[in-house]
């Protein structure tokens, strides 16, 4: 019975579309990571590059078979007000600009750039926990970047791309018309 219990799950996940991450095979594999990272992001992308393919982070130019560089910035502003003009809501944004080069000098990736913002209630009561939740919440878009940042290296195939330049990455895509 527990194996019809199992055999259930798998076929439920199956058909949402739900799939286990595979195994990445970058032409490169020898990568550099240039940039301010915080050293969460750098582990935590060390750790899903290693495990998930045969590429290796290295620590100098001369060892890189592609060079990643990678500008990240913070940013805060106010979404919503109280009657008296003091902040009731923030949304905590990081922008992420990069481009991923070969050593022989091909751009791989142009430079392109993604963003990813949350939205946090804030009361001035609490404010050394909305503090330590800001912190949380910037670590969570931190290992949100690492994701998206992976999965467009997975877009590289070749060191030598066909093209001269590869077009850049559209950060935000246009949204249908809604329904009237």
């Amino acid at each position: 019975m527990g194996w019809l219990a199992g055999l259930a799950v798998l076929l439920t996940l199956g058909a949402c579309g739900f799939q286990l991450r595979g195994s990445h095979d970058y032409p490169f594999k020898h990568l550099l990571i240039a940039g301010n990272l915080s050293p969460e992001m750098k582990t935590r992308m060390k750790r899903m590059i290693e495990s998930g393919s045969d590429t290796r982070l290295v620590s100098n130019a001369k060892d890189a078979d592609a060079i990643l560089s990678v500008s990240i910035g913070r940013g805060q502003n106010s979404l919503s007000f109280d009657i008296n003009g003091v902040t009731q809501e923030y949304q905590l944004t990081e922008m992420v600009s990069y481009t991923l080069t070969g050593t022989n000098g091909a751009t791989l990736i142009p430079p392109s750039s993604l963003s990813v913002n949350r939205a946090m209630g804030y009361n001035t009561t609490y404010s050394l926990a909305k503090a330590t939740e800001s912190e949380v919440l910037y670590r969570d878009m931190e290992s949100d970047i690492v994701d998206q940042l992976l999965r467009r290296l997975d877009v590289v195939q070749s060191m030598s791309p066909a093209r001269p330049q590869a077009p850049g990455v559209n950060q935000r895509s246009p949204l249908p018309t809604p329904p009237l």
